[in-house]
């Protein structure tokens, strides 16, 4: 049977999540993933992939196995440049994508003038389809695995539904964060206790950059 576009995201969120980290997510990572209030709604839409045959699960708390594909190994980009070894990866699945470093704060995400080159990766590792990479500066999103030195695949929007990662602009400022939207306000939400939430005011400078997609472990 096919699958629904939503099954299919949450399909290709798992091989990723697999690829970059080695193990499948919880279904406490995949509710705040696609912003599900309870762990009970990613466990619903397991069950439906695991029916159509897409998945299957076994015991524990990461209890999921891909059955379309095997697990690809964790993505690292070398200290010494911003190259992936794209060896034994098809060419048809690889994806070129600008770095574009440690954004200046004052303006918009530029793509020419905040280039820094270009890194090599397996697409399945991301999903929407990212158009660049961002170098993550802080430790305020660490609950969600995103730590200081990350590169960030980052896909270009100006629009984000509630509770998804974004890269914001508030005043000038580039910042990685939850997006929670309330009647009356926008807070962008850490993911680590030690930083307060981020409310912005009506008359800001703000707007959203883009969604995160996925991410890149330095070595």
């Amino acid at each position: 049977m096919p699958l629904t576009d939503r099954q299919q995201a949450i399909l290709d969120h798992l091989r990723a999540h697999i690829a970059a980290e080695g193990r499948p997510p919880t279904l406490a990572e995949i509710a705040r993933a696609f912003g599900f209030r309870q762990a009970r709604s990613a466990q619903k839409h397991l069950a439906a992939l695991a029916a159509k045959g897409a998945i299957e699960r076994v015991p524990g708390a990461r209890g999921i196995r891909l059955r379309e594909v095997e697990a690809a190994p964790h993505a690292d980009a070398s200290d010494a440049g911003p190259e992936v070894d794209a060896a034994g990866i098809d060419g048809a699945q690889l994806l070129t994508l600008p770095l574009l470093g440690r954004v200046a704060a004052g303006r918009p995400i530029d793509p020419q003038a905040d280039y820094e080159g270009e890194v090599l990766l397996d697409r399945a590792l991301f999903f929407p389809r990212p158009d660049y990479l961002l170098r993550v500066q802080g430790d305020s999103m660490r609950d969600d695995g995103i730590f200081d030195g990350d590169l960030i695949a980052v896909r270009r929007t100006p629009a984000a539904e509630n509770h998804q990662i974004v890269v914001a602009r508030l005043d000038g400022a580039i910042t990685v964060k939850r997006l929670k939207q309330t009647r009356d306000r926008v807070l962008l939400m850490p993911r680590n206790p030690a930083h307060a939430p981020i409310e912005v005011p009506q008359d800001a400078d703000f707007a959203i950059e883009g969604l995160y997609c996925g991410l890149v472990r330095r070595g």
